[in-house]
């Protein structure tokens, strides 16, 4: 296994859609691998492979139980609504105020190619929805309403 770079907003590969994974192989069990890593290594919730340069349609999302790796993924259903916080790892020290569903069902492969449902609220949805937009070259910044000030975000700590 290993670390893999995070590309930052400037980057062309973050604006582009993925490609569909075809090949449930090594490389993809490598990537999976590698994402793991990265995504333990950097404190984040969500990884997607356009993050890491990688064109494909795979993300990670940390439930708090587990980590989900979600090949191949589609948005089935939401619910709900909820605004707040929300940053991003190609995004460093930047957060804004984003609208997003209460609760995502999302759709998708494991790593061996066998389609499973997972379903989660707040902070789970959020990151579903967040990480599929970066599959389809979508960074947060686009669907933000403002950025959040510096004594925004210090009052949600207190």
């Amino acid at each position: 296994m290993g670390l893999r770079k995070i590309l930052t907003d400037k980057e062309p590969a973050l604006h582009k859609v993925c490609k569909t994974v075809e090949k449930f192989d090594w490389k993809l069990h490598k990537l999976l691998d590698d994402m793991r890593e990265t995504l333990i290594e950097s404190n984040g919730v969500g990884l997607a492979a356009p993050q890491v340069g990688i064109l494909r349609r795979v993300v990670l999302v940390d439930t708090g139980d587990e980590i989900l790796e979600l090949v191949n993924p589609e948005l089935l259903e939401t619910d709900g609504e909820q605004v707040g916080a929300e940053g991003c790892l190609s995004v460093p020290n930047k957060y804004g105020l984003v609208k997003r569903p209460y609760y995502a069902k999302v759709r998708a492969q494991d790593r061996d190619g066998n389609w499973y449902e997972a379903e989660g609220e707040e902070i789970v949805a959020r990151c579903f929805c967040h990480e599929l937009d970066h599959l389809d070259g979508i960074l947060y910044t686009q669907v933000m309403e403002r950025y959040l000030t510096d004594e925004e975000l210090n009052q949600d700590e207190e």
